[in-house]
């Protein structure tokens, strides 16, 4: 097994584990407190959490998150994750492709179209390598595996954590501005637990990006999986907490205009519930799913995703909200972690 499938195998056993969550900094989505409606005039079966991305309709605003890819182990892994999306009508993420773009005989893997024809799919692979193919390249990656976009994932600490990690993280901004030329909104950008910043939401903007997954902090800290690795880079230590929690970050993308997903420690439906009170179109599990699946295959997965889908209808119903829009609108409290960080933050920052 060569250096990548090797990693990626590690990556899968490492986060399944469920010893690399962030120890102490949490997503602060738990510091959203909705309004509880006694009254809320409405039936349970009529609120409508659908959402409609790239022309397919979601029966929620649910993102299964990007694992993996590369390995044997992967694509059952993702055969059975896409098969669970696609019963209950929600996106899915594959891992990263770099391992395909490297090998094209690990291209099966990440083929998933044949247990979820019509699911929101979604492409992945980091900025660097994308940088390094083009923007020719990186379509024809996307639609090798039959995806409607494709996610470059944004992971400088997880890199910087690998002994034998990218360095070099130049022209990022110039690679994104030429594959919005070429994607258009099939470009979608993601952090891997460290979240984006307001500044980094303003340059993706600014670079023609339009949809993101904060990828925040608080769920899996990535960089503690590279560090539990055998080649891992021994100065990274200090940063096994390092990240923006996923509640600031949603609030710093949506208030620059892009549509978010909420990815990074999203644990059920009322986070999803918190997370597009602020401002998220929707949101990212990954975790809990990894999981449902090793537990109990692709049924196990569906078990979750219906479970997250239905927490959301219910905090929509006693919020009195009968859509997602008027979930934006419901009166909330911010708890003071929360509050100090979105006080703190500079207007560029």
């Amino acid at each position: 097994m060569d250096d990548i499938p090797r990693r990626k195998a590690q990556q899968i056993a490492l986060a399944a584990s469920g010893r690399m969550r962030f120890s102490r900094k949490t997503t602060l989505l738990d510091e959203v407190e909705l309004i509880h409606d006694a009254l809320p005039e409405l039936a349970l079966n009529e609120i409508d959490v659908s959402v409609e991305i790239l022309g397919r309709r979601l029966s929620a605003p649910i993102l299964v998150g990007a694992m993996t890819g590369g390995t044997p182990e992967a694509r059952r892994i993702n055969l059975d994750l896409a098969a669970a999306a696609q019963a209950e009508r929600v996106g899915f993420c594959l891992g990263s492709q770099r391992a395909m773009a490297r090998d094209p005989g690990l291209t099966e893997t990440y083929e998933v179209r044949e247990a979820a024809p019509d699911v929101l799919l979604a492409g992945n692979l980091g900025l660097v390598q994308a940088a390094r193919l083009g923007p020719e390249g990186v379509d024809r990656l996307r639609a090798a595996v039959g995806a409607d976009a494709i996610f470059l994932h944004l992971n400088p600490a997880m890199e910087l954590a690998q002994g034998d990690g990218d360095r070099d993280f130049r022209g990022g901004l110039d690679a994104l501005r030429a594959l919005a030329r070429r994607l258009g909104d099939r470009l979608w950008v993601k952090e891997t637990g460290c979240g984006l910043s307001r500044a980094a939401a303003r340059r993706l903007r600014g670079a023609g990006v339009r949809t993101v997954d904060t990828g925040g902090a608080g769920g899996t800290s990535w960089v503690a999986v590279e560090l539990a690795r055998p080649d891992a880079n021994g100065a990274a230590g200090p940063f096994r907490e390092w990240g923006i929690p996923t509640a600031v970050s949603v609030v710093c993308c949506a208030g620059e205009g892009l549509t978010t997903f909420a990815g990074g420690g999203l644990r059920d439906g009322l986070d999803l519930a918190r997370a597009i009170a602020l401002g998220a179109t929707g949101g990212s599990f990954a975790a809990q799913l990894l999981h449902a699946q090793r537990a109990a295959g692709s049924g196990g997965v569906r078990a979750v995703l219906r479970e997250i889908a239905d927490s959301l209808r219910m905090a929509l119903a006693l919020t009195g909200s009968h859509d997602l829009a008027g979930l934006r609108a419901a009166p909330r409290v911010l708890g003071p972690n929360l509050t100090r960080w979105l006080q703190s933050l500079p207007a560029g920052g």
